[in-house]
């Protein structure tokens, strides 16, 4: 649950005791400013609520008297925001930059205290890990990705299925697992070095920047050894996975090039920032991993998350051709 409505004084207690930050949005059932930002708030509270560490909570004021008083709400809506219990910030009014502006300043400060292990890995929404760093204003959106609807061409069958590199844990190549012992949790190209992946998201999002992390193991002369990507290729709101001769006769959203500084050292995650303008409406993306850095024939991935941010939910019963312009 996204948003927790508070029922007694006694919860909302509890609440500020067991977690770490606590959004809570006082509102009355006749406020039409109320009922004017509520989705705003919602849809923050879907991005960023991670269990025991940020709770967002709605309190009726007028049926809960009592908590109102006790912070000096006089009007509504007021957002009042806790840490450790303590009351840090509020925001009076139906103001949706501002509100948008605070609770993510919160979230970044949040990253900030549970996010860098001693092995300089983040640590994502809901506990998710991460291996770069989110840019400032956006929020991991992964969880926005459809498992059921993922493909992917061209993958090697004895390792990973696609929804693995959307997994929320970490890689199992950050523990030296890099041929792997047991089940691979990353996926590999088969034939040749190329990849094709379609994914399509439950709501409409913007996308400011993929974290992309592969993890080979180091070169000991082996031709197997994968590569890690070089070219990366996207393509937006297609209903459908894309051909390898398909995308040659389709322009790219971008094409982006990932260099060998790039890649994180500790982490093995490139940060790929898009032209945000064009990534604005997006239902789908096809990620098109054109070639690697060396000359193995294989590719290797282990994770991508989308970072940016998540609109209203969409109906999954029928995915839309937007973008899927005759002659294409």
């Amino acid at each position: 649950m996204s948003v927790i409505n508070i029922s007694s004084n006694e919860q909302f207690n509890s609440l500020l005791t067991s977690s770490r930050f606590v959004v809570a949005d006082f509102y009355a059932d006749w406020c039409g400013p109320c009922k004017a930002i509520a989705p705003v708030y919602d849809s923050l509270a879907r991005q960023l609520s991670r269990p025991n560490h940020i709770t967002f909570t709605k309190i009726n004021g007028d049926h809960q008297q009592e908590i109102a008083q006790a912070y000096s709400v006089r009007a509504y809506p007021t957002f009042i925001i806790f840490e450790k219990g303590r009351k840090t910030e509020a925001v009076q009014g139906a103001d949706p930059r501002k509100l948008n502006e605070v609770i993510q300043k919160l979230a970044s400060e949040a990253s900030k205290s549970d996010g860098a292990g001693g092995d300089g890995e983040a640590s994502g929404a809901g506990g998710a890990w991460l291996g770069a760093t989110v840019a400032k204003g956006y929020s991991d959106v992964t969880d926005q990705v459809d498992p059921k609807g993922l493909e992917l061409l061209n993958r090697d069958n004895e390792h990973a299925e696609p929804r693995a590199l959307f997994d929320t844990s970490k890689p199992a190549g950050l523990a030296g697992k890099g041929k792997g012992s047991g089940k691979p949790d990353w996926v590999e190209s088969d034939t040749d070095e190329q990849l094709m992946l379609y994914i399509p998201f439950q709501s409409t999002l913007k996308v400011h920047s993929l974290h992309v992390t592969s993890l080979p193991p180091s070169d000991d002369g082996d031709d197997d050894t994968p590569m890690r990507p070089r070219t990366v290729s996207l393509y937006t709101n297609r209903s459908h996975v894309l051909g390898f001769d398909e995308a040659e006769d389709i322009p790219a959203v971008q094409t982006l090039e990932i260099k060998p500084e790039d890649w994180d050292a500790k982490t093995g995650t490139a940060r790929l920032d898009l032209r945000f303008v064009k990534f604005q409406n997006v239902t789908s993306l096809v990620i098109f991993f054109v070639d690697g850095e060396g000359d193995g024939d294989k590719l290797r991935v282990d994770r991508i998350r989308v970072i940016g941010d998540a609109g209203e939910k969409r109906s999954m019963g029928k995915l839309e051709k937007i973008g899927d312009e005759p002659g294409e």
